[in-house]
Protein backbone atom coordinates (compact mmCIF):
# COMPACT_ATOMS: atom_id res chain seq x y z
CA UNK A 1 0.00 0.00 0.00
CA UNK A 2 1.33 3.61 -0.64
CA UNK A 3 2.34 5.11 2.08
CA UNK A 4 0.13 8.52 2.46
CA UNK A 5 2.19 11.67 3.23
CA UNK A 6 0.53 14.46 5.60
CA UNK A 7 1.34 17.99 5.05
CA UNK A 8 1.07 19.47 8.09
CA UNK A 9 1.95 23.18 8.08
CA UNK A 10 4.47 24.47 10.55
CA UNK A 11 1.34 26.52 11.65
CA UNK A 12 -0.38 23.09 12.57
CA UNK A 13 3.46 21.63 14.06
CA UNK A 14 3.24 24.74 16.45
CA UNK A 15 -0.31 25.06 17.65
CA UNK A 16 -0.37 21.40 18.83
CA UNK A 17 3.42 20.80 19.96
CA UNK A 18 3.90 23.72 22.74
CA UNK A 19 6.72 25.34 20.73
CA UNK A 20 4.30 28.40 20.69
CA UNK A 21 4.08 28.65 23.90
CA UNK A 22 7.79 27.78 24.91
CA UNK A 23 6.56 24.25 26.32
CA UNK A 24 9.14 21.33 26.87
CA UNK A 25 8.34 18.88 23.77
CA UNK A 26 8.51 15.13 24.18
CA UNK A 27 8.94 12.59 21.49
CA UNK A 28 9.91 13.25 18.15
CA UNK A 29 10.37 16.37 16.57
CA UNK A 30 10.95 15.17 13.23
CA UNK A 31 8.02 15.11 11.26
CA UNK A 32 6.99 18.28 13.23
CA UNK A 33 9.07 21.15 12.55
CA UNK A 34 11.14 18.82 10.13
CA UNK A 35 10.11 17.32 7.02
CA UNK A 36 6.85 19.56 6.77
CA UNK A 37 8.57 22.30 4.19
CA UNK A 38 5.42 22.96 1.87
CA UNK A 39 8.10 23.09 -0.55
CA UNK A 40 9.98 20.10 0.33
CA UNK A 41 12.76 22.68 -0.81
CA UNK A 42 16.88 22.45 0.14
CA UNK A 43 18.24 26.15 0.60
CA UNK A 44 21.77 26.57 1.19
CA UNK A 45 23.51 30.56 1.74
CA UNK A 46 24.51 30.47 -1.88
CA UNK A 47 21.39 29.72 -2.92
CA UNK A 48 18.78 32.13 -1.05
CA UNK A 49 17.32 35.37 -2.14
CA UNK A 50 17.05 38.29 -0.56
CA UNK A 51 14.83 41.48 -0.70
CA UNK A 52 16.32 44.67 -0.21
CA UNK A 53 15.99 44.46 3.89
CA UNK A 54 17.63 41.64 4.07
CA UNK A 55 20.51 42.76 1.74
CA UNK A 56 20.97 45.67 3.74
CA UNK A 57 20.50 43.48 7.02
CA UNK A 58 23.74 41.09 5.48
CA UNK A 59 25.82 44.20 5.68
CA UNK A 60 26.31 43.81 9.26
CA UNK A 61 26.84 39.86 9.28
CA UNK A 62 30.00 38.07 9.12
CA UNK A 63 31.35 34.58 10.66
CA UNK A 64 33.10 34.75 13.35
CA UNK A 65 33.17 30.60 14.65
CA UNK A 66 32.85 28.67 11.44
CA UNK A 67 35.50 29.98 9.06
CA UNK A 68 35.16 26.80 6.34
CA UNK A 69 32.35 27.48 4.01
CA UNK A 70 31.86 23.93 3.59
CA UNK A 71 31.11 23.90 7.50
CA UNK A 72 29.05 26.73 7.57
CA UNK A 73 26.57 25.25 4.80
CA UNK A 74 26.32 21.92 6.68
CA UNK A 75 25.24 24.23 10.09
CA UNK A 76 22.64 26.61 7.68
CA UNK A 77 21.14 23.58 6.06
CA UNK A 78 20.67 21.28 9.26
CA UNK A 79 19.22 24.32 10.32
CA UNK A 80 16.96 24.83 7.21
CA UNK A 81 15.63 21.20 8.27
CA UNK A 82 14.65 22.07 11.07
CA UNK A 83 12.66 25.46 10.71
CA UNK A 84 11.89 25.40 7.06
CA UNK A 85 10.67 27.95 4.59
CA UNK A 86 7.44 27.64 3.61
CA UNK A 87 3.89 29.07 2.96
CA UNK A 88 4.05 31.21 6.68
CA UNK A 89 6.80 32.85 5.81
CA UNK A 90 10.91 31.93 5.86
CA UNK A 91 13.22 29.44 6.98
CA UNK A 92 16.28 29.21 9.01
CA UNK A 93 18.66 30.59 6.34
CA UNK A 94 16.10 33.43 5.29
CA UNK A 95 15.89 34.56 9.17
CA UNK A 96 20.13 34.59 9.46
CA UNK A 97 19.66 31.48 12.55
CA UNK A 98 23.33 30.24 10.85
CA UNK A 99 24.97 33.71 11.00
CA UNK A 100 23.00 34.14 14.95
CA UNK A 101 24.47 30.41 15.83
CA UNK A 102 27.98 30.93 14.64
CA UNK A 103 28.17 34.15 16.46
CA UNK A 104 27.10 32.30 19.70
CA UNK A 105 29.57 29.93 19.16
CA UNK A 106 31.82 32.76 19.07
CA UNK A 107 30.96 34.24 22.58
CA UNK A 108 30.15 33.36 25.76
CA UNK A 109 27.55 30.52 24.61
CA UNK A 110 30.04 28.53 22.80
CA UNK A 111 32.90 28.63 25.74
CA UNK A 112 30.21 28.16 28.70
CA UNK A 113 32.20 30.07 30.31
CA UNK A 114 29.18 31.47 32.63
CA UNK A 115 28.58 27.93 33.82
CA UNK A 116 30.69 24.94 36.08
CA UNK A 117 32.47 23.15 33.89
CA UNK A 118 34.33 20.98 36.45
CA UNK A 119 33.99 16.60 37.10
CA UNK A 120 32.87 14.65 37.60
CA UNK A 121 31.41 14.32 34.47
CA UNK A 122 29.30 11.24 34.78
CA UNK A 123 26.09 10.39 32.06
CA UNK A 124 22.79 12.23 33.64
CA UNK A 125 19.41 12.10 33.02
CA UNK A 126 18.06 14.41 30.35
CA UNK A 127 16.69 16.63 33.14
CA UNK A 128 19.71 17.33 34.71
CA UNK A 129 20.91 19.91 31.71
CA UNK A 130 24.04 19.70 30.84
CA UNK A 131 26.92 16.90 31.69
CA UNK A 132 29.71 16.46 29.19
CA UNK A 133 32.88 17.99 30.24
CA UNK A 134 33.39 19.53 26.18
CA UNK A 135 32.09 23.30 25.58
CA UNK A 136 29.07 24.19 23.31
CA UNK A 137 31.52 25.49 20.84
CA UNK A 138 33.51 22.07 20.76
CA UNK A 139 30.21 19.83 20.60
CA UNK A 140 29.35 22.25 17.05
CA UNK A 141 31.99 21.66 15.53
CA UNK A 142 31.93 17.81 16.29
CA UNK A 143 28.04 17.84 15.18
CA UNK A 144 28.70 19.61 11.95
CA UNK A 145 32.15 17.26 11.13
CA UNK A 146 29.35 14.11 12.18
CA UNK A 147 26.76 15.31 9.81
CA UNK A 148 29.30 15.57 6.92
CA UNK A 149 30.67 11.78 7.95
CA UNK A 150 27.18 10.46 7.93
CA UNK A 151 26.13 12.13 4.19
CA UNK A 152 29.59 10.98 2.90
CA UNK A 153 28.63 7.11 4.30
CA UNK A 154 25.34 6.95 3.65
CA UNK A 155 24.65 8.91 0.30
CA UNK A 156 28.42 9.02 -0.89
CA UNK A 157 27.80 13.05 -1.07
CA UNK A 158 28.63 16.04 1.07
CA UNK A 159 25.78 17.07 3.19
CA UNK A 160 24.81 19.90 1.81
CA UNK A 161 24.67 18.36 -1.86
CA UNK A 162 21.77 15.28 -0.64
CA UNK A 163 18.17 15.70 -1.01
CA UNK A 164 15.66 16.73 2.28
CA UNK A 165 15.16 13.42 3.03
CA UNK A 166 18.28 12.30 2.94
CA UNK A 167 19.30 15.40 5.31
CA UNK A 168 15.96 14.58 7.53
CA UNK A 169 17.26 10.78 8.00
CA UNK A 170 20.64 12.12 9.14
CA UNK A 171 19.25 14.34 11.83
CA UNK A 172 16.36 11.48 12.73
CA UNK A 173 19.41 9.29 13.44
CA UNK A 174 20.84 12.22 15.84
CA UNK A 175 17.91 12.70 17.51
CA UNK A 176 17.52 8.65 18.44
CA UNK A 177 21.28 9.06 19.55
CA UNK A 178 22.32 6.10 16.67
CA UNK A 179 25.11 8.24 16.10
CA UNK A 180 28.41 8.05 18.03
CA UNK A 181 30.24 10.96 19.24
CA UNK A 182 32.92 11.63 21.79
CA UNK A 183 32.29 13.12 25.14
CA UNK A 184 28.76 13.75 24.18
CA UNK A 185 25.66 12.07 22.77
CA UNK A 186 24.25 12.95 19.17
CA UNK A 187 20.74 13.81 20.70
CA UNK A 188 22.12 16.12 23.16
CA UNK A 189 23.45 17.63 19.72
CA UNK A 190 20.88 17.34 18.27
CA UNK A 191 18.58 19.22 21.01
CA UNK A 192 20.96 21.98 21.48
CA UNK A 193 21.10 22.60 17.42
CA UNK A 194 17.52 22.47 17.33
CA UNK A 195 17.03 25.13 20.72
CA UNK A 196 19.91 27.14 19.26
CA UNK A 197 17.72 27.16 15.68
CA UNK A 198 14.66 28.40 17.55
CA UNK A 199 16.08 30.98 19.72
CA UNK A 200 18.04 32.40 16.37
CA UNK A 201 14.37 32.87 14.39
CA UNK A 202 12.76 35.00 17.55
CA UNK A 203 15.54 36.13 19.04
CA UNK A 204 16.37 39.95 18.95
CA UNK A 205 17.58 41.04 15.33
CA UNK A 206 20.63 42.78 16.93
CA UNK A 207 21.68 39.12 17.47
CA UNK A 208 22.15 38.61 13.98
CA UNK A 209 19.04 36.20 13.85
CA UNK A 210 15.17 36.81 12.80
CA UNK A 211 15.82 38.95 10.05
CA UNK A 212 13.74 41.91 9.90
CA UNK A 213 12.29 40.80 12.50
CA UNK A 214 10.10 38.05 10.37
CA UNK A 215 9.80 35.38 13.09
CA UNK A 216 8.10 38.15 15.36
CA UNK A 217 5.96 38.87 12.62
CA UNK A 218 4.76 35.26 12.14
CA UNK A 219 4.10 35.29 15.43
CA UNK A 220 2.23 38.55 15.76
CA UNK A 221 4.44 39.33 18.64
CA UNK A 222 5.26 43.11 18.76
CA UNK A 223 8.87 43.11 19.53
CA UNK A 224 10.09 45.71 22.53
CA UNK A 225 7.81 48.70 22.31
CA UNK A 226 8.55 51.82 24.29
CA UNK A 227 4.60 51.87 25.76
CA UNK A 228 1.34 50.63 24.50
CA UNK A 229 -0.78 53.43 25.77
CA UNK A 230 -2.29 54.74 22.28
CA UNK A 231 -3.83 51.91 22.35
CA UNK A 232 -4.08 50.14 25.88
CA UNK A 233 -8.00 50.72 26.36
CA UNK A 234 -8.85 49.78 23.15
CA UNK A 235 -11.05 46.37 22.95
CA UNK A 236 -10.03 45.26 19.44
CA UNK A 237 -6.87 43.36 18.53
CA UNK A 238 -4.30 45.23 17.86
CA UNK A 239 -1.64 44.47 15.17
CA UNK A 240 1.70 45.94 15.91
CA UNK A 241 4.61 46.58 13.86
CA UNK A 242 7.41 45.18 15.82
CA UNK A 243 10.40 47.04 16.84
CA UNK A 244 13.76 46.19 17.88
CA UNK A 245 16.17 46.73 20.56
CA UNK A 246 18.12 48.14 18.36
CA UNK A 247 15.49 50.32 17.58
CA UNK A 248 14.74 51.97 19.89
CA UNK A 249 15.89 55.54 20.84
Amino acid sequence: MAKKTKNFSRRDFLKTSGVATGALIGGSLLGGLIGYNANNSKTSPKDTKSGEHKQEAALNKGRMFFTNDREFQVLANATERIFPKDDLGPGAIDLGVPYFIDNQLAGQYGSNSKEYMQGPFASGAPTQGYQSNLTRAEIFKQGVAKLETEAQTRFKNGFSKIEAEQMDEILTAFQKDEVPMKGVSSAFFFRLLRAATLEGAYADPIYNGNNNMDGWRMKGFPGHQAAYINVIESDEFQKIEPKSIGSMH
